[in-house]
């Protein structure tokens, strides 16, 4: 599919940009970018352009009717109407899985093509007809700029998840500078670097493991495999929202950010607070906070947490596994939400040093990667085994050091560049000066990455199928 090539986005991006700075009123602009977002869309899926259209459309007379009713009911069944789309396509297979359990019958499958991107811009659309239900938003009457925000190219097929209130003003008039196009460029170039240099490399060693059948993996092999898919899940998909948020500057918005260098967190509520920081804002503004959130008492807090990660584990896929990967952290953030009440300003608690937390906080998260990996539960638990030695094959196979040595300079550097300081080293260096060094390394990285690319045209970002 052409949405799995970066290569596309290159051919795309240029006389997009070109054609786009040529116009000279922001409303031609917009029906521009809105028109080149739905061909953008269509190049990869034309069948499923008319469900993104049957989206805009919806919404945005939704929004309309909320507005001058507010009513409860016109919301409801806005959500119900945008729910049962997506439920159709993600999930109709899964609850006939589990019909077939309950019933005992085998129920056959019907072939349904999950439309790349319906996760995203389905929370979008949500977004905003609660927020016009709130009244935290002015109602969009101008059906091209709605349209221009549901389908906006650079992050709808892989977020960041946009909300309307954040880019409302921007829709309507943005700031162009030299400066802005710059700082976009070096954005794009970055995330282009992660995903093509770091994530497909070392994704490469993921697939290594992964190709061994799990029953048959030795312990050190286990590790060694789930942290080269944790370094390559977290390169891949912090590496499209930079190029997204890079796209966008180079548009003139300003999108959210959607990664904070999360493997250095010192807990997994804060680990939380830095990975895909858009999904969390939003189960927390659409769903944790509406349902009481920590407001109605200790059980009731509890409850919505589960409830919260249930549905997490749940918007990334539609399988057991990831319903398990969300309650397992939804048990998780209980027990720290739990121990640190209990804890918080005892002495002893306090002379903790703030680097056990990072010690404690990576093991529950590659673990965590195991289910989100995996192709089913079975074969989840299964990997878990293997990683404690308890699959029956032993520590180490004759092949890891071999694998752990051809890997080491990659995973090292992965490694060093996830925990930020490289970013801090160079915007220490490079303060007060210039731009022209930075763009003459992106530069270059971009044609080392095209380089990597020749040949290579499949290239697919791991949330794509999500």
């Amino acid at each position: 599919m052409v949405f799995s090539s970066i290569v596309f986005l290159f051919y795309f991006l240029i006389p997009v940009l070109i054609i786009y700075y040529i116009l000279p009123k922001e409303s031609a602009k917009n029906v521009f970018l809105f028109a080149a977002s739905l061909i953008f869309y269509a190049w990869g899926e034309p069948k499923y352009v008319f469900l993104m259209l049957f989206s805009v459309v919806f919404n945005y007379l939704s929004g309309l009717a909320v507005h001058k009713k507010r009513s409860k009911l016109l919301m409801a069944l806005n959500v119900i109407v945008n729910i049962g789309i997506l439920g159709v396509f993600k999930y109709t297979n899964f609850m006939l899985d589990i019909a077939s359990s309950v019933f005992g019958a085998e129920i056959r499958h019907f072939e349904i093509l999950l439309p790349v991107g319906i996760s995203f811009y389905t929370f979008q659309a949500l977004s905003y007809v609660i927020d016009v239900y709130r009244g935290e938003v002015d109602v969009q009457k101008n059906p091209v700029l709605f349209g221009l925000y549901l389908s906006l190219f650079p992050q709808l097929i892989a977020g960041p998840i946009v909300r309307y209130k954040d880019i409302e003003k921007q829709l309507v008039g943005r700031i162009y500078s030299y400066q802005g196009f710059v700082n976009g460029f070096l954005r794009f170039a970055a995330g282009l670097c992660k995903k093509v240099l770091i994530a497909n490399n070392v994704g490469a060693l993921w697939d290594t493991v992964h190709g061994i059948p799990f029953s048959e993996l030795h312990a050190a092999d286990a590790w060694l495999g789930i942290i080269a898919f944790a370094l390559q899940i977290y390169f891949d998909f912090s590496g499209y929202s930079d190029m997204a948020i890079g796209m966008g500057k180079m548009l003139g918005f300003d999108f959210c950010e959607n990664f904070n260098y999360p493997y250095i967190s010192k807990s997994v509520t804060e680990f939380w607070r830095r990975w895909h920081i858009s999904l969390g804002t939003w189960f927390r503004e659409y769903i944790y906070i509406p349902l009481g959130g920590s407001r109605k008492g200790r059980f009731r807090t509890y409850v919505n947490i589960f409830a919260v990660w249930a549905l997490t584990g749940l918007w990334h896929g539609a399988a057991m596994n990831f319903v398990v990967w969300g309650l397992y952290f939804g048990v998780i953030l209980v027990i720290e939400k739990t121990l640190r009440g209990f804890l918080e300003g005892r002495a002893f608690f306090e002379k903790i040093p703030k680097g056990f937390g990072v010690l404690y906080t990576l093991p529950l998260v590659l673990i965590s990667w195991v289910f989100f990996s995996a192709d089913n539960l079975s074969a989840a638990v299964t990997y878990i085994n293997a990683m404690f030695g308890a699959a029956g094959s032993g520590v180490m196979s004759p092949e890891f050091l071999y694998r752990a040595a051809s890997y080491a300079p990659l995973l090292a550097v992965s490694a060093i560049i996830a925990t930020g300081l490289p970013k801090k080293l160079y915007e220490k260096i490079t303060r007060g000066k210039t731009v022209a060094t930075a763009t003459v390394f992106a530069v270059l990285g971009i044609v080392v990455c095209c380089a990597y690319l020749i040949g290579d045209s499949y290239n697919p970002f791991l949330y794509f199928r999500f």
